[in-house]
């Protein structure tokens, strides 16, 4: 998938989420995951402020059905899909999905009541 492609998963679609359609399926890790290189450009293009030192690991949070869950990175996932624990999937998975993705100071204020801290929980 190109940078160009990337940046297309998600679109506004609201004063806090963007939204975005991608495959889900449920996998036997204990957290949801993207492809390591989509997880970065998002992360770049949708979260950083493009002041200083910027990370580019830090959680994306995801709403799929009524629950926000923090989405890695990790390079055993193909493009354009979202790999998530199978206690939270549901009886309808694998398959497309719309996602709704917390936009930079939703994102933070849900992993800060989670226990999350920039530069903490690498």
């Amino acid at each position: 998938m190109s940078e160009h492609d990337t940046h297309r998963m998600f679109e506004r679609f609201s004063s806090g989420y963007y939204l975005g359609e991608l495959y889900v399926e449920p996998h036997d890790g204990d957290r949801a995951v993207i492809q390591r290189a989509d997880h970065e450009h998002v992360n770049e293009q949708l979260y950083a402020d493009g002041e200083g030192v910027e990370r580019l690991d830090a959680p994306l949070v995801m709403k799929l059905g009524q629950g926000h869950i923090p989405v890695s990175g990790d390079d055993g996932v193909p493009s354009g899909t979202l790999a998530i624990p199978r206690s939270l999937a549901s009886d309808d998975l694998p398959g497309k999905k719309n996602v709704l993705l917390a936009d930079a100071d939703r994102a933070e204020r849900i992993l800060r009541w989670e226990g999350w801290r920039p530069f903490v929980n690498a």
